[in-house]
Protein backbone atom coordinates (compact mmCIF):
# COMPACT_ATOMS: atom_id res chain seq x y z
CA UNK A 1 0.00 0.00 0.00
CA UNK A 2 1.53 3.25 -1.35
CA UNK A 3 0.63 5.55 2.42
CA UNK A 4 -0.58 4.13 5.82
CA UNK A 5 -3.93 4.20 6.35
CA UNK A 6 -5.54 3.80 10.23
CA UNK A 7 -7.61 0.87 9.34
CA UNK A 8 -6.61 -2.74 9.10
CA UNK A 9 -8.32 -6.23 7.88
CA UNK A 10 -9.08 -6.59 11.34
CA UNK A 11 -10.62 -3.53 12.51
CA UNK A 12 -12.86 -3.85 9.00
CA UNK A 13 -14.10 -7.25 10.23
CA UNK A 14 -15.07 -5.76 13.29
CA UNK A 15 -16.85 -2.95 12.42
CA UNK A 16 -18.93 -5.76 10.31
CA UNK A 17 -19.83 -8.00 13.51
CA UNK A 18 -20.88 -5.03 14.88
CA UNK A 19 -23.27 -4.08 12.84
CA UNK A 20 -24.63 -7.38 11.69
CA UNK A 21 -27.60 -7.58 13.23
CA UNK A 22 -28.48 -4.19 12.09
CA UNK A 23 -28.11 -4.63 8.08
CA UNK A 24 -29.05 -7.22 5.53
CA UNK A 25 -26.33 -9.10 3.69
CA UNK A 26 -27.41 -8.06 0.19
CA UNK A 27 -27.60 -10.53 -3.14
CA UNK A 28 -24.65 -10.45 -5.32
CA UNK A 29 -26.89 -11.61 -8.07
CA UNK A 30 -25.21 -13.00 -12.03
CA UNK A 31 -26.80 -12.23 -14.58
CA UNK A 32 -26.24 -14.10 -18.08
CA UNK A 33 -27.77 -11.25 -20.65
CA UNK A 34 -25.83 -8.77 -18.59
CA UNK A 35 -22.70 -10.80 -18.62
CA UNK A 36 -23.21 -11.19 -22.49
CA UNK A 37 -23.88 -7.50 -23.12
CA UNK A 38 -20.36 -6.41 -21.50
CA UNK A 39 -18.61 -9.57 -23.01
CA UNK A 40 -17.27 -11.44 -19.26
CA UNK A 41 -19.02 -12.64 -16.39
CA UNK A 42 -20.83 -9.87 -14.37
CA UNK A 43 -22.44 -9.88 -10.73
CA UNK A 44 -24.38 -7.33 -9.44
CA UNK A 45 -24.08 -6.32 -5.63
CA UNK A 46 -27.50 -5.30 -5.50
CA UNK A 47 -27.18 -2.55 -2.43
CA UNK A 48 -30.74 -1.40 -3.60
CA UNK A 49 -32.28 -3.85 -1.55
CA UNK A 50 -30.51 -2.90 2.02
CA UNK A 51 -32.70 -1.81 4.59
CA UNK A 52 -33.34 1.95 3.83
CA UNK A 53 -32.81 1.05 0.07
CA UNK A 54 -29.24 2.22 0.10
CA UNK A 55 -25.71 0.81 1.39
CA UNK A 56 -25.36 4.12 3.47
CA UNK A 57 -27.37 2.29 6.38
CA UNK A 58 -23.73 -0.14 6.97
CA UNK A 59 -21.74 2.87 7.50
CA UNK A 60 -24.21 5.43 9.63
CA UNK A 61 -24.75 2.28 12.15
CA UNK A 62 -21.06 1.59 12.62
CA UNK A 63 -20.67 5.24 13.48
CA UNK A 64 -23.56 5.60 16.00
CA UNK A 65 -22.26 2.18 17.48
CA UNK A 66 -18.78 3.49 17.81
CA UNK A 67 -20.19 6.86 19.51
CA UNK A 68 -22.08 5.08 22.17
CA UNK A 69 -19.04 2.90 23.03
CA UNK A 70 -16.99 6.10 23.43
CA UNK A 71 -19.22 6.75 26.11
CA UNK A 72 -20.56 9.68 24.73
CA UNK A 73 -24.68 10.22 24.86
CA UNK A 74 -25.38 13.15 22.70
CA UNK A 75 -28.64 14.40 22.69
CA UNK A 76 -28.98 12.85 19.77
CA UNK A 77 -27.67 13.33 16.22
CA UNK A 78 -27.62 15.57 13.14
CA UNK A 79 -26.84 14.82 9.22
CA UNK A 80 -26.86 16.21 5.90
CA UNK A 81 -27.81 14.50 3.07
CA UNK A 82 -29.59 14.44 0.01
CA UNK A 83 -31.75 11.50 0.92
CA UNK A 84 -29.58 8.25 1.27
CA UNK A 85 -27.02 8.80 4.73
CA UNK A 86 -30.28 10.63 6.18
CA UNK A 87 -32.17 7.57 6.03
CA UNK A 88 -29.23 5.26 7.06
CA UNK A 89 -29.19 7.48 10.31
CA UNK A 90 -32.70 7.73 10.43
CA UNK A 91 -32.86 4.42 10.87
CA UNK A 92 -29.95 4.00 13.12
CA UNK A 93 -30.39 6.32 15.93
CA UNK A 94 -33.97 5.12 16.34
CA UNK A 95 -32.50 1.65 16.79
CA UNK A 96 -30.20 3.36 19.06
CA UNK A 97 -32.65 5.66 21.01
CA UNK A 98 -31.35 8.85 20.03
CA UNK A 99 -33.14 11.83 18.19
CA UNK A 100 -32.38 12.49 14.57
CA UNK A 101 -32.22 15.67 12.72
CA UNK A 102 -31.80 16.09 8.98
CA UNK A 103 -30.82 18.77 7.08
CA UNK A 104 -31.65 17.68 3.39
CA UNK A 105 -31.16 20.34 0.58
CA UNK A 106 -34.73 21.83 -1.17
CA UNK A 107 -34.30 20.16 -4.01
CA UNK A 108 -34.01 16.36 -2.43
CA UNK A 109 -36.59 13.95 -3.75
CA UNK A 110 -39.89 14.09 -2.07
CA UNK A 111 -39.80 10.16 -1.65
CA UNK A 112 -36.73 10.33 0.47
CA UNK A 113 -38.28 13.38 2.53
CA UNK A 114 -40.94 11.11 3.05
CA UNK A 115 -39.16 8.07 4.36
CA UNK A 116 -36.84 10.03 6.37
CA UNK A 117 -40.08 11.14 8.25
CA UNK A 118 -41.50 7.68 7.94
CA UNK A 119 -38.10 6.35 9.92
CA UNK A 120 -38.85 9.18 13.20
CA UNK A 121 -36.56 11.93 11.83
CA UNK A 122 -36.97 15.85 11.81
CA UNK A 123 -36.32 16.96 8.13
CA UNK A 124 -34.93 20.27 7.49
CA UNK A 125 -34.77 21.71 4.19
CA UNK A 126 -32.15 24.17 3.63
CA UNK A 127 -30.32 25.23 0.71
CA UNK A 128 -30.70 23.82 -2.53
CA UNK A 129 -27.30 21.88 -2.49
CA UNK A 130 -25.92 19.90 -0.02
CA UNK A 131 -22.98 21.82 0.91
CA UNK A 132 -25.46 24.31 2.07
CA UNK A 133 -27.28 21.83 4.08
CA UNK A 134 -24.46 20.42 5.27
CA UNK A 135 -23.09 23.85 6.87
CA UNK A 136 -26.68 24.14 8.26
CA UNK A 137 -26.62 20.82 10.04
CA UNK A 138 -22.59 21.69 11.73
CA UNK A 139 -24.41 25.23 12.78
CA UNK A 140 -27.69 23.25 14.46
CA UNK A 141 -24.99 20.66 15.99
CA UNK A 142 -23.34 23.26 17.96
CA UNK A 143 -26.61 25.19 18.80
CA UNK A 144 -28.44 22.42 20.02
CA UNK A 145 -25.65 19.90 21.29
CA UNK A 146 -25.97 16.87 18.46
CA UNK A 147 -23.59 15.19 17.07
CA UNK A 148 -22.86 15.45 13.25
CA UNK A 149 -22.56 12.64 11.80
CA UNK A 150 -20.84 13.20 8.37
CA UNK A 151 -21.76 10.86 5.25
CA UNK A 152 -18.18 9.80 4.17
CA UNK A 153 -15.22 11.65 5.65
CA UNK A 154 -14.95 9.56 8.91
CA UNK A 155 -13.07 6.53 9.38
CA UNK A 156 -15.84 4.58 10.89
CA UNK A 157 -18.42 5.00 8.20
CA UNK A 158 -15.37 3.80 6.07
CA UNK A 159 -15.26 0.97 8.19
CA UNK A 160 -19.36 0.42 8.21
CA UNK A 161 -19.09 0.58 4.42
CA UNK A 162 -16.15 -1.74 4.18
CA UNK A 163 -18.87 -4.50 4.88
CA UNK A 164 -20.32 -4.36 1.49
CA UNK A 165 -16.42 -5.19 0.08
CA UNK A 166 -16.18 -7.81 2.54
CA UNK A 167 -19.62 -9.64 1.64
CA UNK A 168 -18.57 -9.04 -2.20
CA UNK A 169 -15.36 -10.81 -1.97
CA UNK A 170 -16.39 -13.81 -0.05
CA UNK A 171 -19.40 -14.23 -2.94
CA UNK A 172 -17.13 -13.67 -5.90
CA UNK A 173 -13.84 -15.34 -4.47
CA UNK A 174 -12.70 -14.94 -8.40
CA UNK A 175 -13.33 -11.45 -9.06
CA UNK A 176 -10.60 -9.16 -10.83
CA UNK A 177 -12.82 -6.17 -10.86
CA UNK A 178 -14.79 -4.01 -8.71
CA UNK A 179 -16.89 -1.13 -9.94
CA UNK A 180 -17.99 1.38 -7.65
CA UNK A 181 -20.47 4.54 -7.35
CA UNK A 182 -18.35 7.47 -6.24
CA UNK A 183 -19.56 10.55 -5.19
CA UNK A 184 -17.81 11.74 -1.71
CA UNK A 185 -15.98 8.70 -1.93
CA UNK A 186 -16.88 6.73 1.46
CA UNK A 187 -18.39 3.75 -0.14
CA UNK A 188 -15.51 3.29 -2.47
CA UNK A 189 -12.97 3.78 0.50
CA UNK A 190 -14.73 0.85 2.43
CA UNK A 191 -14.73 -1.38 -0.55
CA UNK A 192 -11.24 -0.60 -1.72
CA UNK A 193 -10.06 -1.39 1.85
CA UNK A 194 -12.04 -4.51 2.23
CA UNK A 195 -10.80 -5.94 -1.35
CA UNK A 196 -7.25 -5.04 -1.46
CA UNK A 197 -5.97 -5.73 2.00
CA UNK A 198 -7.31 -9.12 0.88
CA UNK A 199 -6.40 -9.17 -3.00
CA UNK A 200 -3.79 -6.42 -4.11
CA UNK A 201 -4.65 -7.49 -7.71
CA UNK A 202 -8.30 -6.57 -7.89
CA UNK A 203 -8.33 -3.33 -9.77
CA UNK A 204 -11.35 -1.17 -8.38
CA UNK A 205 -13.06 1.04 -10.76
CA UNK A 206 -14.94 4.29 -9.22
CA UNK A 207 -17.93 6.11 -11.65
CA UNK A 208 -18.78 9.37 -11.23
CA UNK A 209 -21.50 11.70 -13.94
CA UNK A 210 -20.27 13.56 -16.57
CA UNK A 211 -21.72 17.02 -14.89
CA UNK A 212 -20.26 16.50 -11.29
CA UNK A 213 -17.39 14.77 -10.85
CA UNK A 214 -14.51 16.50 -8.80
CA UNK A 215 -12.67 13.26 -8.79
CA UNK A 216 -12.36 13.21 -12.44
CA UNK A 217 -8.49 13.80 -12.81
CA UNK A 218 -7.68 13.22 -9.35
CA UNK A 219 -5.77 10.15 -10.43
CA UNK A 220 -3.64 11.81 -12.73
CA UNK A 221 -2.00 14.46 -11.12
CA UNK A 222 -3.92 14.64 -7.72
CA UNK A 223 -6.21 17.53 -8.26
CA UNK A 224 -10.10 17.79 -7.52
CA UNK A 225 -12.41 19.84 -10.37
CA UNK A 226 -14.22 22.62 -9.76
CA UNK A 227 -18.10 22.23 -9.92
CA UNK A 228 -19.76 24.61 -11.37
CA UNK A 229 -22.64 26.06 -9.26
CA UNK A 230 -25.82 24.91 -11.49
CA UNK A 231 -24.35 21.30 -12.60
CA UNK A 232 -26.96 19.07 -12.80
CA UNK A 233 -26.97 15.29 -12.41
CA UNK A 234 -30.27 13.00 -12.05
CA UNK A 235 -27.75 11.02 -10.32
CA UNK A 236 -28.44 13.03 -6.75
CA UNK A 237 -26.41 10.30 -4.35
CA UNK A 238 -23.63 11.51 -6.09
CA UNK A 239 -23.56 15.05 -6.53
CA UNK A 240 -21.03 16.07 -3.90
CA UNK A 241 -18.70 18.66 -4.74
CA UNK A 242 -16.71 18.36 -1.58
CA UNK A 243 -15.02 14.86 -1.74
CA UNK A 244 -13.36 13.91 2.06
CA UNK A 245 -10.23 14.11 3.07
CA UNK A 246 -9.91 10.61 4.41
CA UNK A 247 -11.63 9.18 1.19
CA UNK A 248 -9.16 10.89 -0.85
CA UNK A 249 -6.53 9.25 1.20
CA UNK A 250 -7.62 6.10 0.53
CA UNK A 251 -9.14 6.52 -3.15
CA UNK A 252 -5.40 8.01 -4.03
CA UNK A 253 -3.58 4.71 -2.26
CA UNK A 254 -6.07 1.94 -3.66
CA UNK A 255 -8.33 3.24 -6.10
CA UNK A 256 -7.05 2.27 -9.69
CA UNK A 257 -9.33 4.61 -12.13
CA UNK A 258 -12.40 6.99 -12.16
CA UNK A 259 -14.55 7.18 -15.42
CA UNK A 260 -17.84 9.21 -15.71
CA UNK A 261 -21.09 8.73 -17.40
CA UNK A 262 -23.54 11.46 -18.38
CA UNK A 263 -27.60 11.34 -17.66
CA UNK A 264 -28.52 9.41 -20.86
CA UNK A 265 -26.84 6.97 -19.82
CA UNK A 266 -27.78 6.63 -16.75
CA UNK A 267 -31.42 6.17 -17.86
CA UNK A 268 -30.78 3.70 -19.55
CA UNK A 269 -29.05 1.56 -17.10
CA UNK A 270 -32.19 2.42 -14.42
CA UNK A 271 -34.50 0.87 -17.17
CA UNK A 272 -31.96 -2.09 -18.06
CA UNK A 273 -31.81 -3.05 -14.19
CA UNK A 274 -35.89 -2.98 -13.66
CA UNK A 275 -35.93 -5.21 -17.26
CA UNK A 276 -32.93 -7.86 -16.30
CA UNK A 277 -33.50 -8.10 -12.38
CA UNK A 278 -37.06 -6.71 -11.38
CA UNK A 279 -35.90 -4.46 -9.00
CA UNK A 280 -35.12 -0.12 -8.93
CA UNK A 281 -32.20 1.49 -8.63
CA UNK A 282 -31.37 5.35 -8.52
CA UNK A 283 -29.48 7.15 -10.97
CA UNK A 284 -26.90 7.35 -8.26
CA UNK A 285 -26.76 3.50 -7.73
CA UNK A 286 -26.51 2.34 -11.11
CA UNK A 287 -24.24 4.81 -12.83
CA UNK A 288 -21.27 1.66 -12.32
CA UNK A 289 -23.69 -0.43 -14.45
CA UNK A 290 -24.30 2.46 -17.09
CA UNK A 291 -20.20 2.64 -17.85
CA UNK A 292 -20.22 -1.06 -17.96
CA UNK A 293 -22.83 -0.76 -20.44
CA UNK A 294 -21.22 2.03 -22.62
CA UNK A 295 -17.80 0.55 -22.68
CA UNK A 296 -15.58 2.92 -20.11
CA UNK A 297 -14.09 0.52 -18.71
CA UNK A 298 -11.42 -1.33 -20.41
CA UNK A 299 -11.87 -5.48 -19.83
CA UNK A 300 -9.92 -8.38 -20.18
CA UNK A 301 -11.99 -11.79 -21.73
CA UNK A 302 -9.93 -13.19 -18.17
CA UNK A 303 -12.20 -10.26 -16.00
CA UNK A 304 -14.66 -11.06 -13.68
CA UNK A 305 -16.54 -8.28 -12.67
CA UNK A 306 -18.63 -7.25 -9.65
CA UNK A 307 -20.70 -3.88 -9.45
CA UNK A 308 -22.28 -2.34 -6.67
CA UNK A 309 -25.96 -1.11 -7.11
CA UNK A 310 -25.36 1.45 -4.42
CA UNK A 311 -29.32 2.42 -3.95
CA UNK A 312 -33.12 1.78 -5.25
CA UNK A 313 -34.57 5.48 -3.47
CA UNK A 314 -35.43 6.86 -6.79
CA UNK A 315 -37.85 9.62 -7.51
CA UNK A 316 -41.09 8.23 -9.12
CA UNK A 317 -41.41 11.03 -11.53
CA UNK A 318 -37.64 10.04 -12.82
CA UNK A 319 -38.49 6.32 -13.56
CA UNK A 320 -41.13 7.24 -15.66
CA UNK A 321 -39.36 9.61 -17.91
CA UNK A 322 -36.25 7.20 -17.36
CA UNK A 323 -38.15 3.98 -18.65
CA UNK A 324 -39.29 6.38 -21.82
CA UNK A 325 -35.97 7.43 -22.71
CA UNK A 326 -34.87 3.88 -22.43
CA UNK A 327 -37.00 2.30 -24.82
CA UNK A 328 -36.78 5.22 -27.00
CA UNK A 329 -33.24 4.47 -27.06
CA UNK A 330 -33.72 0.58 -27.55
CA UNK A 331 -35.86 1.28 -30.65
CA UNK A 332 -39.42 0.57 -28.36
CA UNK A 333 -40.87 3.83 -28.18
CA UNK A 334 -41.41 6.03 -31.81
CA UNK A 335 -42.95 9.02 -32.42
CA UNK A 336 -43.33 10.53 -35.01
CA UNK A 337 -45.28 13.56 -37.37
CA UNK A 338 -46.80 12.98 -40.72
CA UNK A 339 -48.63 15.36 -42.58
CA UNK A 340 -51.39 14.19 -45.03
CA UNK A 341 -54.74 15.55 -46.38
CA UNK A 342 -57.13 16.66 -44.48
CA UNK A 343 -60.39 14.64 -45.22
CA UNK A 344 -62.68 11.88 -43.67
CA UNK A 345 -61.32 8.54 -43.69
CA UNK A 346 -56.91 9.54 -44.03
CA UNK A 347 -56.35 8.56 -39.88
CA UNK A 348 -58.44 5.37 -40.50
CA UNK A 349 -56.33 3.99 -43.40
CA UNK A 350 -53.06 5.84 -41.37
CA UNK A 351 -54.16 3.61 -38.32
CA UNK A 352 -54.98 0.79 -40.13
CA UNK A 353 -51.59 0.31 -42.00
CA UNK A 354 -49.72 0.93 -38.47
CA UNK A 355 -52.50 -1.88 -37.08
CA UNK A 356 -50.86 -4.37 -40.00
CA UNK A 357 -47.27 -3.92 -39.09
CA UNK A 358 -48.25 -5.14 -35.65
CA UNK A 359 -47.33 -1.69 -34.35
CA UNK A 360 -49.44 -0.49 -31.08
CA UNK A 361 -50.55 3.35 -30.71
CA UNK A 362 -50.30 4.66 -27.40
CA UNK A 363 -51.47 8.23 -28.63
CA UNK A 364 -52.43 10.04 -31.59
CA UNK A 365 -52.69 14.33 -32.02
CA UNK A 366 -54.27 16.41 -34.34
CA UNK A 367 -52.68 19.56 -35.38
CA UNK A 368 -54.38 22.33 -37.87
CA UNK A 369 -53.61 25.52 -38.48
CA UNK A 370 -50.23 25.80 -37.60
CA UNK A 371 -47.54 27.49 -40.11
CA UNK A 372 -46.18 24.85 -40.53
CA UNK A 373 -48.44 22.92 -41.94
CA UNK A 374 -50.00 24.07 -45.46
CA UNK A 375 -53.89 25.10 -45.57
CA UNK A 376 -55.75 21.52 -46.39
CA UNK A 377 -53.62 19.75 -44.37
CA UNK A 378 -53.19 18.21 -41.43
CA UNK A 379 -50.55 17.12 -39.17
CA UNK A 380 -50.82 13.72 -36.94
CA UNK A 381 -48.72 13.21 -34.40
CA UNK A 382 -48.33 9.07 -33.53
CA UNK A 383 -46.82 7.53 -30.53
CA UNK A 384 -46.05 4.28 -30.97
CA UNK A 385 -44.54 0.97 -29.39
CA UNK A 386 -42.32 -0.98 -31.68
CA UNK A 387 -39.99 -3.80 -31.73
CA UNK A 388 -36.75 -1.83 -32.69
CA UNK A 389 -35.44 0.16 -35.02
CA UNK A 390 -35.89 -2.35 -37.56
CA UNK A 391 -39.57 -2.19 -36.81
CA UNK A 392 -39.53 1.45 -37.27
CA UNK A 393 -37.56 1.85 -40.34
CA UNK A 394 -40.49 -0.27 -41.77
CA UNK A 395 -43.05 1.79 -41.00
CA UNK A 396 -41.24 4.81 -41.75
CA UNK A 397 -40.40 2.82 -45.67
CA UNK A 398 -44.35 2.17 -45.51
CA UNK A 399 -45.53 5.87 -44.90
CA UNK A 400 -42.82 7.56 -47.71
CA UNK A 401 -44.85 4.48 -50.33
CA UNK A 402 -48.31 5.83 -49.52
CA UNK A 403 -46.55 9.57 -50.19
CA UNK A 404 -46.76 10.53 -46.46
CA UNK A 405 -44.04 13.12 -44.79
CA UNK A 406 -43.02 12.15 -41.70
CA UNK A 407 -41.33 13.51 -39.06
CA UNK A 408 -39.26 11.49 -36.46
CA UNK A 409 -40.26 13.36 -32.91
CA UNK A 410 -37.79 11.60 -30.75
CA UNK A 411 -34.32 12.80 -33.07
CA UNK A 412 -32.66 9.39 -33.98
CA UNK A 413 -30.15 9.73 -35.98
CA UNK A 414 -30.93 10.07 -39.67
CA UNK A 415 -29.26 7.13 -41.15
CA UNK A 416 -30.91 4.61 -38.73
CA UNK A 417 -32.30 2.95 -41.57
CA UNK A 418 -29.96 3.37 -44.10
CA UNK A 419 -27.64 1.65 -41.51
CA UNK A 420 -29.57 -0.89 -41.18
CA UNK A 421 -30.30 -1.25 -44.96
CA UNK A 422 -26.56 -1.60 -45.50
CA UNK A 423 -25.63 -4.26 -42.91
CA UNK A 424 -28.55 -6.20 -44.54
CA UNK A 425 -27.19 -9.19 -46.12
Amino acid sequence: MPSPLPLDLSALIAARQRIEDAIIRTVQWHNDPLSEAVGVPLQLKLENLQRTGSFKLRGATHKIDRLLASGERPAGVIAASAGNHAQGVARAAALAGLKAVVVMPGTAPLTKIQACRALGAEVVLEGDTLEQAADEARRRATAEHLAFLHPYDDWDVIAGQASCGLEMLEDAPDMTVAVVPLGGGGLIAGIALALKLQRPDIRVIGVQTETVAPYRNFLVDGTLETVPPGAHTIADGIKVKRPGERNRQVIAALVDEIVTVDDNAIAEAIVTLVERTRTMGEGAGVVGLAALMQSKIRLAPSDRVVCVISGGNVDMTLVGRSIDYGLASSGRLMSVAVTTSDAPGQLLTMIQRVAALGINIRHVEHRRGELHVPVGMTEVILQMETRDFEHQCELLADFTHQGLSARNLLQLPGSACDMLRASSP
